[in-house]
C-alpha cells in the first residue's frame, strides 16, 4: 500500500492533522482537528471524502500532545480510512514550527536538530512551545517515521540586511540572534506559488503585496518571487495588531502599563519543566489587540456595517489604518510594480467589509474591486479575483491559503528531486 504524509499544525489551544497522498500534487485523504484545549469542552472536527463530522468531546485534553495522540488514534481506528490503517502507513510527519532561527530550509528531526530548536525557544517561548511538544512525542513514540519541521521564518531568509538589521549594538545582536525574521512564511510560500500560477507568470517574476490576516496578522512585500519586507520582526508580536497582540507600539509604553515588565511568569510546562515568559511578553501578546478593546476575539463581530459599540468601530478603524500604512510603504518599495494585492488568512478570506475598506482607501494606488465579487468571497479554487477590471494590473485577489498542503507539497517535491539525482 502507498505511504501517506501527515501534516501537523499545532497552536496553544488547537491541533490540526491532515493526511495526504504522496502524489504530485498531494491529494487530501482526511482532515481532523481539536480546538478549545484552553476553553473546554474540546471540539472535534473530522472530514473524510465528502463526509463531515463535528462533536463536543467528553474527554480531558489539556495539552497539544494529548490532542495529537487522540486525533491520530481516532483517524487510524476509522475503518473507512483504509489509506491510513496504522502509523506504519505514514512516510513523513510534517510539523509547522513558527520560529526556525537561521535555518535556511526544512530540517529532519534528529537529536541534534531537536536540541537546537529547543535552544532557540528563548526567541519564541509563546510560539514554538506547542509544536515542539508534538515533535517530541513523535520522536519518542514514532521514531521510525521521518519527522520534518517546516519554519515560518524560512520564506523571509531573502530579506536585505538593511531591512532585517535593528540599529542596536552589532555584537549583542550577533550573540543573541536579534534581527527581523518574519513569519507566516509557509502561508506566503503557498500564496506565491498559487497566485503566480493564477497570473500565468513565473514565481521569480511576480511582485505581490500579500496579507495573512487572522488572529495573528502580517503583511509581506514580495519582489521577483522573494520576500523583500514583512511586518513581523524578531517575533510575531511586531507589526499589525492581532486578536490578543498589540502589534508594534512605542517600546517605552510597556513601562507605563506595568511596574514589573521583566517579572517572569509561567507560560506552561514541557517535559516536566516550567517555561517562563516576562510580564511584558504576556501583556503585549495575550492582553492586547482587538479583544481587549471590544471583549471579543471574533473579528466577524467587529467588521460589521453597524458596530455595536464605539470600541468595535475603533478596533476596526485601527486595523484598517495599520494595514494601509504597510500597503503604502510596500507599494513604494516595489516601485509601483505590483501584480496583485492579495488577501489571505481567516479574516482576509472571509471579511468582505475589511477588503472593501482597504481597497477603497488605497484606490489612489490603482486598486479597485468589483463589489459583487467581493461580497461573494472566495470560490472553490485557491485563488479568486475580485478586481473591478479582471486581468488588469494591479489586481485584487483572495487566496485560500493552506499551510498543511504546502508542507506536504514540499515533502513530495523534495522526494522527487532526490529520486532524480
Amino acid at each position: 500500500m502507498p505511504k501517506s504524509i501527515l501534516s501537523v499544525n499545532a497552536g496553544s489551544s488547537s491541533v490540526k492533522l491532515t493526511f495526504y497522498t504522496t502524489d504530485n500534487p498531494p491529494k487530501e485523504i482526511a482532515n481532523a482537528s481539536v480546538s478549545g484545549l484552553t476553553a473546554p469542552p474540546p471540539v472535534l472536527k473530522y472530514s473524510r471524502g465528502g463526509e463531515k463530522h463535528k462533536e463536543k468531546l467528553n474527554v480531558e485534553l489539556k495539552h497539544p500532545p494529548d490532542a495529537f495522540k487522540f486525533l491520530l488514534k481516532r483517524c487510524i481506528s476509522d475503518p473507512q480510512l483504509s489509506e491510513v490503517a496504522s502509523a506504519e502507513d505514514l512516510e513523513y510527519i510534517c510539523h509547522r514550527v513558527v520560529h526556525g532561527g537561521d535555518y535556511a530550509g526544512a530540517v529532519v528531526i534528529t537529536d541534534d536538530t531537536y536540541g537546537h530548536l529547543k535552544d532557540m525557544e528563548e526567541l519564541a517561548p509563546l510560539h514554538n512551545f506547542s509544536a515542539l511538544e508534538i515533535v517530541r512525542v513523535c520522536k519518542k513514540e514514532l521514531p521510525h517515521i521521518k519527522s520534518v519541521t517546516f519554519f515560518d521564518t524560512t520564506f523571509h531568509r531573502t530579506l536585505p540586511d538593511y531591512i532585517k538589521t535593528y540599529p542596536l549594538d552589532p555584537r549583542i545582536s550577533r550573540e543573541k540572534g536579534l534581527r527581523k525574521y518574519g513569519f507566516h512564511g509557509i502561508s506566503y510560500s503557498f500564496i506565491l506559488r498559487s497566485v503566480s500560477e493564477f497570473l500565468g507568470k513565473p514565481a521569480e517574476k511576480t511582485n505581490l503585496i500579500t496579507m495573512h490576516i487572522g488572529s495573528g496578522a502580517s503583511i509581506c512585500a514580495i519582489k521577483d518571487g522573494k520576500s523583500l519586507d514583512t511586518s513581523m520582526g524578531l517575533t510575531p508580536l511586531a507589526g499589525l495588531p492581532g486578536a490578543t497582540r498589540s502589534g508594534s507600539v512605542d517600546p517605552s509604553l510597556i513601562f507605563h502599563v506595568t511596574e514589573e515588565p521583566g517579572k517572569l511568569i509561567s507560560a506552561g510546562e514541557q517535559e516536566g519543566q516550567h517555561r517562563n515568559i516576562t510580564m511584558a511578553e504576556a501583556i503585549l501578546n495575550k492582553s492586547a489587540g482587538w479583544k481587549v478593546l471590544t471583549g471579543t476575539a471574533n473579528f466577524a463581530e467587529i467588521a460589521v456595517e453597524n458596530p455595536p459599540t464605539q470600541n468595535h468601530k475603533l478596533a476596526f478603524d485601527i486595523i484598517v489604518d495599520r494595514i494601509l500604512g504597510y500597503i503604502g510603504s510596500y507599494f513604494v518599495k516595489l516601485g509601483g510594480r505590483v501584480d496583485a494585492l492579495v488577501f489571505a488568512g481567516g479574516v482576509g478570506e472571509n471579511s468582505a467589509l475589511l477588503r472593501k475598506r482597504l481597497v477603497e482607501e488605497s484606490q489612489c494606488l490603482g486598486f479597485a474591486i468589483d463589489e459583487s465579487a467581493n461580497d461573494k468571497g472566495p470560490a472553490k479554487e485557491s485563488v479568486t479575483e475580485i478586481s473591478k477590471e479582471p486581468g488588469k494590473n494591479p489586481r485584487v485577489l483572495i487566496c485560500q491559503t493552506d499551510e498543511q498542503f504546502e508542507m506536504a507539497h514540499r515533502c513530495v517535491c523534495s522526494k522527487l528531486e532526490k529520486a532524480s539525482i
